[in-house]
């Protein structure tokens, strides 16, 4: 007899859900995804620098970034925007590019931001991952991140201030 998985079983290993509450308003959360000055400060896993990025924010718009690794190579990702609901929901497609320059596979992400009184529960859920390695790569990327995009909001009180105004 042969053994079956479970389709949900199956379905996370192939996909990456991480969320996350922010002691900020939504829309100020939301610039910082969608404005090309503030990415630039916290995108990328830590210990990796940016070298370069490139942002159309809307749907079909594209967007690219390069960024060093601690080891020195050159990491290249790109991807093109499905679906802006702002500041709710921003949807795109991911690919990191291979040694030779080769695209890899595209993986979806959705990224949203939900209002809790206040503070935002941001929830990103990226697949489908054709590996578990790789989605628990994307996940230690993501929480290094998100961990990097943390400390520049809080260094950023300023700006914070003036989007609790206007949410």
């Amino acid at each position: 007899m042969a053994i079956t998985a479970d389709a949900a079983d199956l379905s996370a290993e192939h996909e990456l859900v991480v969320t996350r509450i922010f002691d900020a308003p939504r829309l100020l959360l939301f610039k910082m995804w969608t404005e090309p000055e503030h990415l630039a400060r916290w995108w990328g896993p830590r210990g990796f620098t940016g070298l370069s990025g490139r942002m159309d924010v809307r749907p079909g718009g594209t967007w690219t970034r390069s960024m060093q690794a601690p080891d020195g190579s050159v990491i290249r990702k790109h991807g093109v925007y499905r679906d802006i609901v702002a500041p709710e929901r921003l949807v795109f497609t991911y690919v990191t590019d291979g040694p030779e320059g080769n695209p890899g596979p595209a993986t979806l992400v959705t990224v949203t931001f939900a209002d809790v009184g206040g503070k935002t529960r941001l929830t990103l859920h990226q697949a489908p991952f054709q590996a578990v390695a790789t989605r628990d790569d994307h996940r230690h990327g993501w929480t290094g991140a998100l961990e990097r995009f943390a400390e520049y909001l809080a260094a950023n009180a300023v700006t914070r201030q003036s989007c609790a105004k206007a949410d």
